[in-house]
């Protein structure tokens, strides 16, 4: 029970960094003149950060490279750069609380759909009644928040 809540308590903590994330690139493409240059500099200094973090903790290496994995693990970081450019460009022009909104909406959406289909070797959980009353609440929030 102790370990669940801190997986929860650290879900919470991850979802409020990613906000102060997006406020802080978004300052950045404001004092840099360009939200991909505000994304590149974002993603250097985590670069630098995790690649001292590895050699640290003596945590760096490479063997997995020649075990053939799927072609597709290499596009999580060209996904992470289209989520960071992105909501730098909506930050400043739908506001914090609305891009979030529609951001969590479509991570729900998405969410649901790895679970029933077990996509990109995700384990299945099949959608419920509840999971769909869920994200429908979630929708008519997001309408809400645009609407007030």
């Amino acid at each position: 029970m102790q370990s669940r809540f801190l997986l929860i308590a650290m879900a919470l903590a991850l979802g409020a960094v990613l906000p102060m994330q997006a406020a802080i690139n978004a300052r950045l493409a404001k004092i840099s003149g360009d939200p991909v240059m505000a994304a590149f500099i974002s993603f250097a200094v985590g670069t630098i950060a995790l690649l001292f973090f590895l050699v640290v903790t003596g945590q760096f290496k490479l063997g997995f490279i020649s075990s053939q994995p799927p072609w597709w693990i290499w596009t999580g970081g060209l996904l992470g750069t289209f989520f960071v450019a992105g909501i730098v460009v909506l930050l400043p022009r739908l506001g914090v609380v609305l891009s979030f909104s529609l951001v969590l909406a479509g991570q729900m959406f998405a969410a649901i759909l790895f679970d029933q289909f077990g996509w990109l070797g995700i384990a299945v959980k099949e959608i419920s009644v509840g999971k769909i009353i869920g994200s429908i609440l979630l929708i008519i929030g997001v309408i809400l928040i645009r609407k007030y």
